[in-house]
């Protein structure tokens, strides 16, 4: 038993505001966008499984599945730093970080999935230092369990009303993010956000890197550039090739995203950069729109020709079903482009959603036309 010490005490509330801060934070870049870490909780059920046991039965319970995990999370980190239900809070956490670095570990051995979603989309970290902050984790949620009881006050009604406020916020902050696209965007498709950059006009350029054999020091030289070098031949002889990149002024900043027509060919580099703006209408699910959904998207085209701005829907679905939902939903005039399911999630949660974008920017986005702003 550890003994009722300052020091322990102190060390106790370290611990206690350190791990919680962590979860709070955790929490809310989860908690701001729940759609995203249902669709990592499917990842995982889809790419898991113990040897012919796979967990893709359990597909249609993600969304609960995430949202709860999300709201256990935001209501450990507040009863650690608020001090209530001390027991409760340190056995709570203790099973969750057990969880947590059990599973991580499994992924950095494996890397079934590259990444575990741990902070959303806010920020980006390996298997290997997600595991590792875990282990981190781990050492003062072990103390925090040792010294659970110390100076342990029994306050049954404050702890109550904590622990029901706690998971009351979280619930009705989740809830709203997923009727509505997140408040707080860590996604590459967010208002403001450059897409592409349409004032360099240069072409493809070549880089290659090589290593000097003598010292082992390595630099990067622009292809036009080395051969020059190369007629050096005492250079030649001390150098060797490492690795080579190409750069290409018109990629776009959401990797692996493509605007793909009937014939296979991609359409994004030439659309995205549009001088006279371009309305985007996101659909990742056909067969999920509502009728209100078709109401909108009408709008959009109404809208789009009344301020001469070309329109397009781009969409995961098959050529003919997208024919044919056009056809029996009487839309005429609507461009169809295609994309991966993923990548459309990516850049709208909603079922259709609707992106306005001008000169490769991302000027404003949402799930009801009549919110964007068009500019013309």
């Amino acid at each position: 038993m550890v003994k009722d010490t300052n020091l322990n005490y102190t060390l106790n509330v370290v611990a206690r505001w350190f791990v919680g801060l962590v979860f709070l934070f955790s929490s809310f870049t989860k908690g701001v966008d729940p759609m995203g870490t249902t669709f990592k909780v499917q990842e995982y059920m889809t790419a898991w499984n113990i040897g012919s046991f796979t967990f893709e039965w359990a597909l249609p319970l993600a969304g609960v599945l995430s949202v709860t995990l999300i709201c256990a999370e935001f209501l450990v980190g507040i009863l650690l730093i608020t001090n209530a239900y001390r027991r409760l809070s340190a056995w709570l956490l203790v099973l969750m970080m057990l969880f947590f670095t059990t599973t991580t570990l499994i992924d950095a051995l494996t890397n079934k999935v590259t990444d575990c979603g741990c902070f959303g989309d806010a920020v980006k970290l390996t298997n290997w230092q997600t595991f590792w902050k875990n282990v981190v984790l781990d050492v003062p949620t072990v103390w925090i369990l040792l010294t659970r009881n110390l100076r342990r006050k029994r306050r049954f009604e404050r702890d109550g009303v904590v622990f029901i406020s706690a998971v009351t916020v979280m619930l009705v902050f989740e809830i709203y993010n997923i009727k509505h696209e997140p408040v707080v965007d860590f996604r590459p498709w967010k208002i403001g956000n450059k897409m592409m950059d349409t004032e360099n006009t240069e072409g493809l350029k070549s880089y290659v890197t090589y290593r000097n054999l003598q010292t082992g020091e390595t630099e990067e030289f622009e292809s036009a550039l080395l051969m020059e070098k190369m007629q050096d031949e005492q250079w030649v002889e001390q150098w060797e090739w490492e690795s080579s990149r190409v750069v290409d002024p018109r990629e776009i900043a959401a990797p692996g995203f493509s605007m793909m027509d009937l014939e296979g060919d991609d359409h994004a580099a030439d659309l995205l950069p549009a001088e006279d703006g371009m309305l985007i209408v996101t659909v990742h699910h056909l067969s999920d729109v509502d009728k209100q959904g078709v109401v909108e998207i009408k709008r959009a085209l109404r809208m789009a020709e009344e301020n001469g701005i070309r329109i397009v829907m781009l969409t995961s679905a098959l050529p003919e079903e997208v024919q044919s939902w056009l056809y029996e939903n009487k839309i005429d005039g609507l461009d169809y482009l295609f994309a991966d399911t993923t990548a459309i999630e990516t850049m709208m949660r909603g079922n259709p959603g609707f992106m306005y974008i001008k000169n490769g920017t991302v000027i404003d986005k949402g799930r009801k036309i009549g919110t964007l702003k068009i500019e013309n």
